[in-house]
């Protein structure tokens, strides 16, 4: 399908719906910002196009065969005119949407190649659906701000992109974020009136834009063009609301009262033992907005201004009856957006974007209290606030230019900063804060977590110490982007051509470390029956930069007046650079074609065919140099103890450790020892980008005037993936090889030129320029493909079935989806685990851990429906739902493989399948995903909204979230046995769940807008 609507759309006769305003002859190739109109008229023939908002003008002429457009147009409404040589005209009104193509047809060639022209045809009628787009080969999927207020949804975009098929809702480690298509949550592109707002630090964020200033949400779920790339997953495509000659303004208050909140579930283990009460948690939520727009100066200069204010404040009470922390949190959102559109002339026009989205987050910790004979937590005494700062500013300023009938360019500059810093205050008023010295000290409480047996542990329980901070980010951590793109639009008879250049420049300032220095671990070694604890140091801190260049070329071309065929033509540049400014990964030209055709098979819009394949390529995240390519400290060591202080939780009366896997002198792992590295030794020297091929197959029919369906199937297959391996054995078996001794390598595995974890595409062979001695002569070293582990390998095969329908007070759209996702690499990230090291997860960090990884990956949701709608009672009344049913994700048993060869402690896909209560009967590999399946999720929401007549522009609406208050888990412990490999664990905290559906809450809305 080109592009599903959600609106009751244009209104017309069924007559209309099939000749006045179908899309035949339409082209699929569209601005990411705006939309266009084309058609057909008599030859020599001049169409006028008018805003009635803005007082907008352009006339062309038809050229020779009668077709005529009009490109990269601001979205909205217009009213089309052909003036005719004979003296006749005739109108239409039509809507612009984003990324699509209008079609008003004026004249039809009969079939005896004649002209009819089509005067009698007139934009009126029944409540009719959207006609289907036979003018795109995409999968898309748009929704205006009308249409998203009469959905009970969540206001944030990625709980609409959600509404479209083939999404489904990321682990919440990610935060909130979506999947696309099988993919990750780190491999989609989110853009604002053309500007690219996704942060490319991990690409697990995005600048958020006040909500209420938007004015239509594209979804991008697959068969994108060459224009879009630098995504493997979706493409979100905002357009903001802009200024008209009428002036409008309003207000709306959102609110969710705490009193019709409910509570997840308590947490509690397998043995009986309560981890969290969460009974007592509780929160609100409230969000105000004003708006203003209008005309500065009428028909020329227009304006669109937003404030939003948005508050919650939060309490938690985690904590098992033997200790803990609880919460109270407190988040700011001021944020703001002023849009504005200047008509220079008929042919050129200029607008600028510019919106704020900071937000201030205070959390308060108190150790959790229980009253006597009482499980119920209570708030004790108060240990210190985290205070949090993200967000920032960004600008955009675009132009377009009608330079010719057929030829237009549009330009855009833009420039976004994001900030992400914390710190920390304890209850004594000191500071605790990193500036990102590897050398300098944080300060606070070292972080403390007793990980030994229930029967092991001390009075302090699972987590014990004064921590509260955990990791701080860099005082000063932001990101910031600079872009500036071309594009140009060239209209060749039957050719649609379009090609254009952008330049993304992304530079972040990260790092992290420990509060209190140190991360302590109490461990128990079940062989020699003793208690020890690890002590780990992490620090990292860089400023480092991702330089992206892109071009690329495509043809829209109508071979014959119901079909037509388009090819894209993209290649992507990519330069890494780290910490001191030295690029460490380089690659020029990733080339990525596009094919895709559309068949309107009747000729009237009422049944498409349609297909598409193309090539995307994921280039590589900032987050890579800050640790892997710049100075970063990762040290460890094991103890043994004595006592463990009252206050802090740091073990007393330590000695080095001599049990089996404890490490008596401090490990650097992977070789993090607090220098500088080798730029050239962190990548391999044939490094390309992950890239991945998609195709798609489907057909949309329209069924009848208000109804219409179709499927698709699509596959989607990772090609090639970028991971890191820590794997140094090949790198010793070569140096012996050729010459070298094992001491001599391992004497200079304390070089920076020697890097233990290194860049590489998984199922290809490592070159590596590296130091082995530590000589100053670099070797350059290959090895094999087979000897660094397997291919990357990720599939995703689905059926889509989609439908909508309009009818005269009800409208009802929704999907089917069928899908697998299988391989041995979930993509980015890593949701087994909620590890978000975009680009460096630990799937191919040794061939070990990748002993029984290919199965069904945590995305694949087998089946997944989707419902929503809205039904006006009355002119005053109307009530909406959305329904999501959707089946579990798989589920792994993680443990300790062998006598735990690389030393991942439970992160092999391999359990003990003996003795539950303990006993070492040896592991065994359980593949992935093997392990058995989640639930099946049902959420449903519903809203009332109520406009009375006597108030126009006055409306108050009820959403309630999860009426039915569904608590079923969304992700669970996948951790069969603990870090040394007891099963113990298994009836203590395997399966228990790690996050569930959210809890009913109820929003009230008020909203005046005149």
């Amino acid at each position: 399908m080109g592009s599903n609507y959600l609106s009751k759309g244009i209104k017309r006769t069924a007559l209309s719906l099939a000749l006045g305003a179908c899309f035949v002859g339409g082209v699929s190739a569209q601005s990411n910002s705006a939309g266009a109109i084309n058609g057909t008229a008599g030859a020599g023939d001049t169409i006028t196009i008018v805003s009635p908002d803005t007082g907008f003008t352009r006339t062309i002429s038809a050229s020779a065969d009668g077709s005529y457009r009009f490109s990269a147009l601001p979205t909205g409404k217009y009213k089309v005119t052909r003036n005719g040589a004979d003296g006749t005209s005739s109108s239409r009104d039509i809507v612009v949407s984003v990324g699509t193509a209008a079609n008003v047809d004026f004249v039809r060639a009969a079939a005896d190649g004649s002209a009819n022209t089509l005067d009698a045809v007139t934009v009126v009628g029944t409540n009719a659906i959207n006609p289907i787009d036979v003018s795109s080969v995409e999968s898309t999927t748009i929704l205006t701000a009308e249409q998203i207020a009469k959905i009970p949804v969540p206001r944030d975009i990625t709980g609409v992109a959600l509404l479209a098929p083939g999404t489904i809702k990321g682990d919440a480690a990610f935060g909130n974020l979506a999947s696309f298509g099988g993919s990750s949550v780190s491999e989609n592109q989110y853009y604002v009136n053309g500007f690219n707002i996704t942060n490319t630090f991990k690409n697990l964020n995005f600048a958020q834009i006040p909500f209420e200033a938007i004015a239509e949400q594209q979804i991008k779920t697959g068969g994108y063009g060459a224009e879009f790339g630098r995504s493997t997953g979706g493409v979100i495509n905002l357009i903001t609301k802009r200024g008209s000659n009428d002036f409008h303004a309003g207000g709306n208050i959102f609110w969710e009262p705490e009193s019709l909140k409910e509570t997840t579930p308590n947490l509690v283990y397998n043995n009986g033992r309560l981890v969290s009460d969460n009974s007592k948690d509780n929160g609100w939520a409230a969000t105000a907005s004003v708006w203003a727009s209008g005309a500065l100066i009428k028909d020329k200069l227009f304006g669109y201004a937003l404030l939003q204010y948005g508050k919650t404040d939060d309490a938690g009470y985690p904590g098992s009856l033997s200790g803990g922390k609880n919460t109270q949190s407190e988040q700011k959102s001021p944020s703001w957006l002023v849009k504005l559109d200047w008509n220079i002339n008929d042919n050129n026009l200029l607008e600028l974007t510019a919106f704020s989205d900071k937000r201030k987050t205070d959390t308060a910790y108190y150790y959790t209290n229980f009253a006597e004979n009482s499980v119920k937590p209570e708030r004790g005494t108060y240990v210190g606030t985290l205070h949090e700062e993200d967000g920032g500013e960004n600008y955009a300023l675009k132009y377009t230019g009608y330079l010719t009938d057929s030829f237009t360019l549009t330009a855009l500059a833009g420039h976004g900063e994001f900030s992400r810093s914390n710190h920390a205050i304890q209850a004594d008023g000191s500071r605790i804060s990193y500036d990102g010295n590897l050398n300098s000290v944080v300060g606070g409480c070292p972080i403390v977590r007793d990980q030994r047996p229930s029967d092991r542990r001390d009075a302090t329980g699972i987590y014990s110490g004064c921590d509260f901070a955990t990791s701080l980010n860099r005082a000063d951590a932001k990101d910031t982007r600079d872009q500036f793109r071309i594009d140009a639009e060239w209209l060749l008879g039957s050719h649609v051509v379009k090609f254009g250049y952008d330049l993304d420049d992304f530079e972040t300032v990260d790092g992290t470390a420990y509060s209190g220095n140190y991360y302590y671990q109490y461990l128990y070694h079940a062989t020699a029956a003793q208690d020890y604890v690890r002590r780990i140091n992490i620090r990292q801190g860089a400023e480092v930069k991702v330089e992206q260049r892109a071009f690329y070329v495509e043809d829209t071309w109508n071979i014959t007046d119901n079909f037509l065929v388009y090819g894209g033509l993209r290649w992507d540049s990519f330069e890494n650079k780290n910490g001191a400014g030295e690029t460490y990964v380089k690659i020029d030209n990733q080339f990525a074609p596009r094919l895709g055709f559309s068949w309107d098979v009747n000729g009237d819009s009422s049944f498409k065919i349609f297909g598409n394949a193309g090539r995307y390529a994921l280039p590589l995240t900032a987050n890579v140099a800050v640790r892997g390519a710049s100075a970063s400290l990762y040290e460890f060591q094991d103890f043994t103890f004595t006592g463990v202080d009252p206050v802090t939780g740091a073990p007393l009366g330590t000695a080095p450790c001599e049990l089996r896997n404890c490490y008596t002198e401090p490990f650097y792992a992977n070789g993090e020892y607090g220098g500088a590295k080798n730029p050239n030794s962190i990548a391999s020297t044939n490094l390309k980008p992950m890239y991945q091929d998609e195709y798609i197959l489907g057909f949309q029919a329209q069924l009848t005037d208000h109804l219409s369906a179709g499927v698709r199937g699509i596959y989607r297959e990772l090609k090639r993936a970028i991971d890191d391996t820590c794997d140094y054995r090949p790198i010793v078996d070569w140096a012996v090889n050729n010459g070298f001794t094992e001491d001599d390598v391992f004497g200079g595995l304390g070089n920076p030129s020697f890097p233990y974890c290194r860049l590489y595409n998984p199922g290809s062979d490592g070159v590596w320029n590296i130091d082995v001695n530590g000589d100053g002569t670099i070797e350059n070293v290959r090895i094999a493909a087979g000897e660094l582990g397997p291919k990357a390998k990720r599939t995703y095969s689905a059926l889509e079935f989609f439908w909508e329908g309009a009818w005269d007070k009800f409208f009802l759209q929704g999907s089917y989806t069928y899908g697998k996702s299988k391989g041995n690499t979930e993509g980015g990230v890593k949701s087994d685990i909620g590890q978000g090291d975009t680009g460096t997860t630990q799937d191919f960090d040794y061939p070990e851990l990748a002993i029984g990884s290919f199965g069904y990956l945590p995305n694949d949701r087998r089946h997944t429906l989707k419902m929503f709608g809205n039904w006006d009672i009355t002119d005053e009344w109307s009530v909406g739902g959305n329904l999501l049913v959707q089946s579990g994700r798989p589920l792994n048993c993680f443990g300790v493989y062998g006598e735990d060869p690389v030393h991942y402690r439970n992160s092999y896909f391999s359990c003990d399948l003996g003795d539950p209560n303990g006993v070492d009967n040896g592991s065994t590999v359980v593949p992935r995903g093997t392990a058995g399946r989640m639930a099946w999720t049902t959420t449903f929401d519903m809203n009332v909204a109520y406009r009375p007549s006597f108030a126009e522009g006055l409306t108050f609406k009820v959403d309630v979230f999860n009426l039915f208050n569904s608590d079923k888990p969304t992700s669970v412990d996948e951790e069969g046995e603990n870090s040394v490999g007891n099963p113990s664990v298994r009836n203590e905290t395997y399966l228990t769940p790690l996050y569930w559906q959210a809890p009913r809450t109820v929003r009230f809305m008020v909203q005046y807008d005149f």
